[in-house]
């Protein structure tokens, strides 16, 4: 009977070794990973071309977003896929390109990278960096949650605008639910909208 007790002891605590390990890793590879993108953002901005931050991702950083009042700075990846998200947020590609002319959709996770948007105010302000450098400020002017089964982004605007999107609740234990918390920034140039 002691031995037995002993056994499932061991198997215990090698069970909870291994998840703790598995745990540790995961942490790791999610820090290291956003060491690679920042490093291939600078390289995308120092020539101007695509780099992929580790040689088997089907992505790389297309822009940089910059939030003041939050203390955050994004790379944006190519491409809002599943494996993308996992990353960081990811640029819609049916939408236009960030910070140019029209309506720009940008997805993120509402309990890693975009979790920061459940404290973002009205008329605080973004921060866009495009990869040839270029540098556009834009100011949030509506914050609401969507119902995706009846309702969609329109694409169509006469200046840049992003609308972020991360899913909703932002507490919610599960995830993929019909709901979508939706933040829209249009562009400004020196405080003043661009409509």
């Amino acid at each position: 009977m002691r031995n037995w007790r002993k056994q499932a002891a061991l198997l215990l605590m090698v069970l909870a070794v291994w998840l703790l390990g598995e745990s540790a890793y995961l942490f790791a590879k999610a820090r290291f990973a956003q060491y690679l993108l920042d490093d291939a953002w600078q390289r995308s901005l120092r020539d101007g071309n695509d780099h992929r931050p580790w040689p088997w991702a089907d992505t790389a950083p297309i822009a940089r977003l910059v939030f003041p009042a939050q203390d955050k700075k994004l790379v944006v990846l190519a491409g809002a896929s599943g494996r993308n998200l996992a990353f960081g947020p990811s640029h819609l590609s049916a939408s236009v390109t960030p910070g140019q002319v029209g309506v720009s959709v940008i997805g993120g996770h509402r309990d890693t990278h975009f979790a920061f948007l459940s404290q973002v105010q009205l008329g605080e302000q973004i921060l866009l960096q495009s990869r040839d450098g270029r540098l556009q400020w834009f100011e949030i002017v509506q914050i609401q949650v969507t119902d995706v089964r009846d309702s969609d982004i329109r694409l169509q605007a006469d200046a840049p605008v992003l609308a972020l999107v991360a899913c909703y609740p932002f507490t919610a234990l599960d995830s993929g639910g019909p709901l979508r918390y939706l933040v829209i920034a249009r562009q400004v140039v020196r405080g003043l909208s661009v409509s």
